[in-house]
């Protein structure tokens, strides 16, 4: 019998059967080239339909030119879109899979413009967006006929193109939440003025969609709970699907949470890892008692355990587990064939998932570099000679290197001079609230012992060692060391690397000053692990903001949890010095002095330095050398495993 009977029952949304109940939501990938679907978007989902998924939901989809909310978006405004949605459902259902169409309109949630002009964004009413800063124009009753007229030719195109089906987004306060909102829709006419007016508009809309699909699927995601003062009120949410569902407009409803409206209510989009495990489960049991279509569920719901039970409990029919599959495309057929154990579980860093999309690029996983670069790297061939190789390193860069080196063919050796593997992803789940990141070294050292690694620990590669192995290759991935700057040092406070901090410096207990030059998970971390020992402490930030290189949502969480564990923060600093009692900063805009007195300890976060003696040792010595990672220079987790990617597969 299935370790996992419901979550592999088949599903049934209106005239189409899912395969199995797990759910790739509809997100933004930055895979579009002028609004159409590219080959590399085909091939990303491609991977997840070959993986065993049984719904995938396309991005987000404009159905008016005023829905081009970002620079990348994808269009559904004309006929050329047909297309690239052609080859995208003949691509996703060769493999079973069933496929939806989000369709979108932002109101007035817009991010940019493709040439950095700030467009005109249209609403219900004129009332600011918190956080894009928007104050939007109100739209005209014409304007809204428009718009509900672009909902149903978009819905068409894209059923006349394969697809089965398509979600209408009404979450996340884009414009059908704009509607139903009261504290954002101040209309007194048709669409506004009392709850069943302000329902009209995302009920004209499915309306119009329904009748242009004719038996395809219709869907409609939606928000419960806002988590923002100025939010949509669940209970309006819960009692505008049910009038929908009521009259016979939806086939499903897909349950999220949270509002791209402001920061606290958008960190729900992609809720970083100190969310737990399908925390919007309440949500979603609440409106499966009101309605009588199936009920999907998102909220960082990782693996196939989590939605076994949240199917079996009752709370949902399926489950959206879109970073799980972006971290690992085969999670569903691992997990129906009895291979759960060897799934790489998402552990919600959100750095090279929503991290990139936020930035621009194409959307990629720091544990999977092969999400995104799919064509590049989804099928790599045999070598032409099977090579011995030596890989100097268990971190991260030499874990992947080597298990890509030997799931091509290669005789793989690691040495690793500690005891365990991961580098430093060990120190890295010391940090409040980061616990869960070291399931990337457990994930990483699992793929390595899969594809055939020898593995030895407690062994430090040098030029000998080498000499005597014999390799044909030696890949070096020997990582960094914490550095320092010069500083001047006039007695005082103890000194430490946040390494040292990590593992129990300072033992004294006093006010600690950590100064922080790499606005990143080190130096925030390191400040709450102190002040979770009884420290006071000052956090000193070269950049504007602590946490200011961090992912949006994952740099709110730990915003907040300075402000309630009363880490005073200094932006703007640079250290020079330090005395019997003060740690001496530059201001880094006006060079002034700044302060920081009665310290009984400092604690420096101040980036790595590259370990490079092995690859000087082996120049020269007719041995062929490559590397990855912090040994090439001090960056994160996702370019040493990139490069590792790389190297495994250039060998």
């Amino acid at each position: 019998m299935s370790q996992f009977p419901h979550l592999f029952t088949p599903l049934r949304l209106g005239s189409r059967t899912l395969v199995n109940r797990i759910v790739s939501s509809g997100h933004d990938t930055v895979m579009v080239h002028e609004g159409m679907i590219t080959e590399r978007l085909v091939a990303y989902h491609r991977a997840r339909a070959r993986g065993g998924v049984g719904l995938i939901v396309v991005q987000v989809a404009g159905v008016h030119e005023s829905a081009r909310y970002t620079s990348h978006v994808l269009m559904a405004t004309d006929d050329r879109c047909i297309e690239g949605y052609a080859a995208l459902a003949g691509a996703v259902h060769a493999y079973g899979t069933t496929i939806v169409g989000q369709l979108f309109h932002p109101g007035r949630e817009v991010m940019e413009s493709s040439d950095g002009s700030r467009p005109v964004a249209l609403a219900p009413s004129s009332v600011p967006n918190e956080r894009f800063r928007v104050i939007p124009r109100a739209l005209s009753l014409a304007q809204i006929d428009e718009i509900v007229e672009g909902y149903a030719a978009g819905a068409q195109r894209l059923v006349r193109a394969g697809l089965d089906g398509v979600e209408v987004v009404a979450s996340h306060g884009y414009l059908p939440a704009q509607f139903l909102n009261e504290r954002v829709n101040l209309r007194d006419d048709a669409y506004g003025g009392d709850p069943p007016r302000r329902r009209r508009f995302l009920a004209d809309v499915l309306a119009a969609v329904r009748e242009c699909v004719g038996d395809a699927v219709v869907g409609v995601r939606v928000s419960i709970g806002d988590h923002d003062p100025g939010g949509l009120d669940e209970a309006i949410a819960l009692d505008a699907v049910a009038d929908l569902v009521e009259r016979g407009l939806v086939d499903y409803v897909s349950v999220t949470t949270g509002t791209s409206a402001s920061l606290a209510g958008s960190d729900h989009i992609a809720p970083e890892m100190h969310f737990a495990n399908g925390y919007t489960a309440t949500l979603s049991r609440r409106l499966k008692e009101r309605v009588s279509v199936p009920v999907l569920v998102a909220g960082r719901i990782n693996q196939p355990q989590e939605a076994e039970r949240l199917i079996r409990d009752g709370d949902a029919d399926a489950c959206v587990m879109t970073r799980a599959l972006i971290c690992d495309p085969e999670m569903p057929r691992l997990a129906a064939s009895g291979r759960s154990e060897d799934i790489r579980a998402c552990v919600a860093c959100n750095q090279a998932c929503i991290g990139h999309f936020h930035a621009g690029y194409p959307i990629s996983c720091i544990q999977h570099p092969e999400t995104g670069r799919e064509m590049q790297f989804e099928r790599l061939a045999a070598p032409a000679r099977r090579r011995r190789v030596l890989v100097a390193g268990g971190g991260p860069a030499g874990l992947k290197a080597a298990a890509v080196a030997a799931a091509r063919g290669h005789d793989v050796t690691l040495h690793e001079a500690g005891e365990h593997l991961g580098g430093q992803v060990l120190l890295a789940q010391q940090l409040p609230g980061r616990e869960e990141f070291g399931g990337v070294a457990a994930n990483l050292e699992a793929e390595a012992r899969r594809a055939g690694v020898r593995v030895v620990t407690r062994s430090t590669v040098d030029a000998a060692l080498v000499a005597r192995e014999r390799p044909d290759v030696v890949v070096v991935a020997t990582g960094a060391r914490p550095y320092r700057p010069s500083l001047e040092v006039l007695g005082g406070p103890e000194i430490y690397d946040a390494w040292e901090a990590l593992r129990g410096a300072p033992t004294r207990v006093g006010h600690v000053a950590v100064v922080d030059w790499g606005g990143d998970w080190v130096g925030i971390g390191v400040a709450r692990a102190l002040a979770a020992r009884g420290q006071r402490v000052t956090l000193c930030v070269t950049g504007y903001a602590a946490g200011e290189a961090l992912q949006q949502y994952v740099r709110d969480a730990l915003l907040v949890a300075l402000a309630r564990e009363r880490v005073a923060v200094v932006p703007l600093v640079r250290p020079f010095g330090v005395d019997d009692d003060t740690v001496y900063l530059q201001h880094v805009l006006t060079e002034e002095l700044v302060r920081v007195e009665r310290v009984t300890a400092t604690v420096l976060a101040t980036g790595h330095a590259s370990r490079t003696e092995l690859a000087a040792q082996l120049e020269g010595r007719g041995v062929e050398v490559m590397s990855a990672g912090d040994c090439l220079a001090p960056r994160t987790v996702e370019e040493a495993v990139l490069e590792g990617l790389r190297v495994g597969a250039a060998l």
